[in-house]
């Protein structure tokens, strides 16, 4: 059975400088799907600046990531959900100061379900954001740990129809342009990794499908204004494939919106939630 270093929960890793500029932005707008149409995402001189999306944290979260144990699997560490929490706009170029941390390892039997947070400051101290990972360790429960709060249900409406339903169609490249924002695993890209973690083809990174829908929610929602998503929580359900066409929705409810996303096969990112300003 795989070991559960609880001995990290609590630890914060020291603060660790993001540099980034436009080209990094542009970089991971084209990795997830954005187009020359949507010019103010991928044009340095676009009318009233370059705008960021906001999912874009999560390219700088990764070099944040915290100690989280010796010999881990990390073929058994399947990323479960994700959330960002934004108090400002992203900088288009600049300095990130972040800190991560473990803030629980919960036991729920059949695995580990790990906690991750990072948080995101200008150089100048502003806070920028907060993210969490929460990734499930497969066969690394039952060590007799706390089984953690049980995850609240989201579910759309039944028979209502969403308030935005956008759609978009995942390159057969896309993969091979989202690693160059720094998510290397082979998985995504060498048909034999893929074998070995028991897919029959490279999946796409759940982080670029998470980007797909967060620009999806600022497309169809937002008109365009990303400045508006304060907070995007989601669960990961099911697989992508580049050649996959993937369709966000969202209803609105209780001052929020309930999103779900899916492809042609599935539900791949279910109890999901977007907070917006306005």
């Amino acid at each position: 059975m795989p070991e559960v270093d609880l001995s990290v929960v609590g630890k914060k890793t020291d603060p660790i400088v993001f540099q980034y500029s436009w080209k990094d932005v542009v970089l991971y707008a084209l990795g997830v799907g954005v187009s020359a149409d949507e010019l103010s995402f991928v044009y340095e001189n676009a009318p009233g600046g370059l705008k960021v999306l906001p999912s874009f944290c999560v390219v700088a979260a990764i070099k944040a990531y915290p100690y989280i144990g010796d010999n881990i699997e990390y073929s058994r560490f399947l990323h479960g959900e994700h959330m960002i929490r934004l108090s400002r706009p992203i900088p288009p170029e600049g300095k990130i100061i972040q800190v991560g941390e473990v803030t629980h390892i919960y036991d729920k039997g059949k695995g580990a379900v790990y906690h991750i947070q990072i948080t995101g400051e200008t150089e100048e101290g502003r806070h920028l954001y907060d993210i969490e990972w929460i990734a499930f360790y497969v066969g690394a429960g039952g060590f007799g740990g706390d089984p953690g709060p049980k995850a609240e249900t989201l579910k759309p409406p039944e028979n209502v129809e969403p308030d935005f339903s956008i759609s978009y169609r995942v390159a057969e490249n896309q993969a091979a342009i989202y690693r160059l924002s720094g998510d290397l695993n082979p998985l995504h890209l060498e048909p034999e990794a893929a074998r070995r973690g028991g897919f029959d083809r490279p999946i796409l990174h759940g982080l670029c499908t998470f980007g797909f829908a967060t620009r999806a929610i600022i497309n169809g929602l937002l008109n365009g204004d990303a400045a508006r998503l304060k907070e995007f929580r989601a669960r990961f359900t099911d697989v992508v494939y580049p050649g996959d066409t993937l369709t966000t929705q969202g209803w609105k409810d209780k001052g929020q919106y309930i999103i779900q996303v899916k492809s042609e096969r599935a539900v791949v990112m279910g109890n999901a939630v977007a907070k917006v300003e306005g």
